[in-house]
């Protein structure tokens, strides 16, 4: 793939490396291809990064027909540019775009698309640390249409966008609300793809949930609302009498990068980890038990998250004092070395640049 590119005559002034946040901020550039039924995904190219001229009536704004990755891009200390685990996210893309009958993306283009971004503007990357390049690539529905179908035009793009923590707790243990009223996704639906629906399903349940004070929602599933699914933006993990639980993976909930990456990990290191279906009564009963020992989330953009504190029925449960994990500390401390190139990637997930 020939990817024409056009850089900025106007490069921007980069942030403060230590007052990021996360999705604040974007690189001077931008990848755009594009899609029609007589000519297949045509066009590569890298643009600056800028306001897209579309239709008032492109169906992406009115029917969602649109998926979307999350990866990132790290500095080592010497210097090269490395990535984490990006076929795997190329892989679930096209996983999702099956799913809202989008085009196939052919995974080597993408990921040439990517590297090739990246290198134009990896002087953006940040080097603070907890800090990255998150990457992400998205394909939208453009016909200008009003009608329910899928779309015969499409552009997949990437932007870039300097990253610090996503929670602004950082490390520290963060509020989950559990959530038995609303729900996300079904089997059936689309919970297992990336897709904006599905985070736009989750809005009025994690706006109710900030206002009592907590930073995110631990889902129920959508039919029973007793069984434990996942966190708002990733999945969820408890530690029980030694044993790793998580919720597997059914069609509801989202099949994590980082998920995966942490059961294969603490599987090695000799923990046993279940992937089974669990009430959230089976939960606070382990908790009145005092033998509910951790939990953490885990997603591409926090990383790990461990949990201090539990809201449900309008009673908290405190999690290990509200202290960061053992098991949560060491996956965080693993996974961000692996990234950054200061540990062996001895599972092959490293794509140097």
């Amino acid at each position: 793939m020939e990817i024409k590119i056009t850089k900025t005559t106007k490069p921007k002034i980069k942030p403060d490396q230590s007052n990021l946040g996360f999705g604040n901020f974007f690189t001077d550039h931008m990848f755009i291809m594009d899609y029609s039924k007589e000519k297949g995904w045509y066009d590569p190219r890298i643009v600056p990064y800028g306001p897209l001229q579309m239709e008032p009536s492109s169906m992406v704004f009115h029917y969602a027909q649109e998926t979307f990755e999350g990866l990132k891009a790290y500095k080592r200390d010497d210097g090269k540019i490395q990535l984490f685990r990006v076929k795997d996210n190329l892989k679930r893309l096209n996983i999702s775009n099956e799913r809202v009958c989008i085009p196939q993306l052919d995974e080597g283009d993408m990921l040439a698309a990517i590297k090739t971004l990246v290198k134009v503007d990896e002087d953006w990357i940040p080097s603070a640390k907890g800090t990255s390049l998150y990457i992400r690539p998205f394909v939208i529905a453009t016909d200008p249409f009003l009608g329910v179908r899928p779309a015969s035009t499409y552009k997949f793009m990437i932007i870039l966008s300097p990253v610090g923590a996503y929670y602004k707790e950082g490390l520290n243990p963060v509020r989950i609300y559990v959530e038995d009223y609303y729900v996300r996704a079904v089997p059936g639906g689309t919970g297992y793809a990336k897709t904006g629906a599905n985070y736009a399903a989750s809005l009025k349940a994690q706006v109710e949930a900030n206002k009592k004070g907590y930073s995110q929602v631990l889902w129920l599933d959508g039919i029973e609302r007793k069984y434990i699914e996942e966190v708002g933006t990733s999945n969820a993990f408890f530690k029980i009498d030694g044993i790793i639980y998580t919720a597997p993976l059914e069609g509801s909930i989202l099949s994590g990068i980082t998920r995966d990456s942490s059961i294969k990990l603490m599987r090695d290191w000799g923990y046993e980890v279940v992937e089974k279906r669990m009430t959230i009564d089976e939960l606070c009963q382990a908790y009145a038990e005092n033998r509910l020992e951790e939990a953490f989330a885990t997603g591409t953009a926090a990383v790990i998250s461990p949990i201090g504190v539990l809201g449900w029925k309008e009673k908290d449960m405190i999690i290990n004092e509200q202290k960061i994990g053992e098991v949560s500390q060491k996956l965080y401390d693993a996974i961000t070395a692996i990234q950054n190139g200061t540990s062996e990637d001895k599972f092959g997930w490293i794509t140097v640049l």
